[in-house]
């Protein structure tokens, strides 16, 4: 920390404990976060707490206020002053809300912040700028049913169908138990958020009001798990003793929520959960808490809590007959990591996901060994009038990550595009687009 900015620090009221620390202010909490209950509940006090361990505090715990869903994570200075961390955790919209009315430092939402936040938060600066818009892990939601039901896989049409209430009983899905009963999410969730719009809001449909609703996430589980009729969504974390089934979208293949499928976000109901930290904020705890999460130790902590790290790692993959014969070659011979490049809406850009993956996959392939003709790139595509615009758009994406792995020193071994083939969600939405419009990083 340079002098001029300890001083700024000083004035503004804090006291730094040390050179290398973080600032303590003399009053209050030294940072306040806001939003999403699936980051709050767990995850978000785990990651305090492992900053508060990489800062040398000592005696660290939590403390409930009498509000629920709220958390104070506390630590001690080796002088015995406290540092307090405040989390509340009552929806993802109230963390943009609270950015706005200034009582929070940083927002938690387990959804995209919307074109309607963005404006109300430009005083603040671009929210969606890399620095700003950070995300911290990947979660799916899981469509949960009591373990009792048959039932093995459903489709998002299906699902649109069953939470709008206009599908009444199991019998109608080929399985048995009767009239469906529907568990969700209150409306401050991001959780919801996510499921109205990978789900309902697609289709034109509504939730049906006959759900019943719900704040916290564990006691949607539980509920779920105690009805033999009931079918809820839920943060992968908390699927708890409930059964999850295989979901499918458009023409892709039924998967489960398995970690594998999360990781590179193929998984049709899978999700990134972030951090949004204002970029003209004065908190140094909340860009130190940033950086935490995205750092080795800190994507540690997300999966000890549940979550899907976004840590690169190799995986096998079994070819089958619904593969192009290229890529069942590809997948004889090489590992896939655990990332797909994906890219910003309506730009040939790489989203802020991927300039983070960009320095995670370089890293792997650099500490492994790779940097010699052992890296392909595969490129996707949305389905095109004409399939040769498909094949080539696909290749000139895979060019694009080209570009960025070249300039840091790797040699490509090959450069593919297979279009619109092998879609991982439907094609009819914009959101099912841009999720088949990704590249893959396969290792030999």
């Amino acid at each position: 920390m340079t002098l001029r900015v300890l001083c700024v620090f000083l004035l503004s009221g804090w006291l730094s404990v040390s050179a290398a620390a973080l600032p303590i202010p003399e009053n209050g909490p030294a940072l306040r976060i806001q939003g999403s209950n699936t980051i709050g509940a767990d995850l978000g006090p785990a990651l305090v707490e492992g900053l508060l361990q990489e800062q040398g505090l000592l005696k660290i715990h939590r403390e409930t206020p009498d509000t629920a869903n709220e958390q104070r994570i506390v630590g001690q200075t080796a002088q015995g002053q406290r540092v307090i961390i405040e989390v509340a955790a009552h929806g993802s919209s109230t963390g943009f809300t609270a950015l706005k009315n200034a009582s929070a430092d940083l927002a938690a939402s387990s959804r995209e912040i919307k074109d309607s936040e963005l404006l109300a938060l430009q005083a603040l600066g671009d929210l969606k700028s890399p620095a700003a818009e950070q995300v911290i892990a990947i979660d799916g939601l899981a469509i949960i049913l009591n373990p009792a039901n048959p039932l093995e896989q459903l489709n998002t049409e299906q699902l649109a169908r069953i939470f709008a209430g206009e599908v009444k009983t199991w019998e109608e899905l080929g399985s048995r138990g009767g009239a469906i009963h529907l568990y969700a999410r209150d409306d401050q969730s991001g959780t919801y958020d996510t499921f109205k719009e990978l789900v309902l809001s697609r289709r034109g449909k509504s939730l049906s009001s006959a759900a019943k609703r719900f704040e916290s996430s564990e006691q949607l589980s539980d509920a779920v798990s105690a009805d033999p009729q009931g079918i809820g969504f839920i943060g992968l974390p908390y699927v708890r003793q409930a059964k999850a089934v295989a979901i499918a979208d458009g023409a892709s293949q039924a998967m489960l929520p398995l970690n594998s499928l999360i990781a590179t976000e193929d998984y049709p109901l899978s999700r990134r959960l972030f951090f949004y930290l204002p970029p003209d904020s004065r908190n140094p705890w909340a860009q130190a808490l940033a950086t935490f999460a995205q750092s080795p130790q800190g994507q540690a902590i997300v999966a000890a809590s549940g979550f899907v790290s976004q840590t690169v790692q190799a995986m096998s993959v079994a070819p089958n007959a619904l593969m192009p014969e290229g890529y069942q070659s590809l997948s004889r011979h090489a590992q896939r990591l655990t990332v797909n490049f994906r890219f910003a809406e309506g730009s040939a850009s790489l989203d802020n996901k991927a300039r983070q993956d960009l320095a995670r996959v370089l890293d792997y392939i650099k500490r492994n060994g790779k940097t010699e003709r052992a890296v392909t790139l595969v490129g996707f595509g949305d389905l095109k009038d004409d399939p040769a615009r498909a094949d080539l758009l696909s290749k000139l994406r895979a060019m694009a990550v080209r570009r960025e792995l070249v300039r840091n020193g790797v040699i490509m071994r090959e450069v593919r595009g297979f279009g619109a083939l092998m879609p991982v969600a439907t094609n009819s939405a914009d959101e099912g687009r841009i999720k088949n419009r990704r590249v893959e990083v396969w290792v030999y």
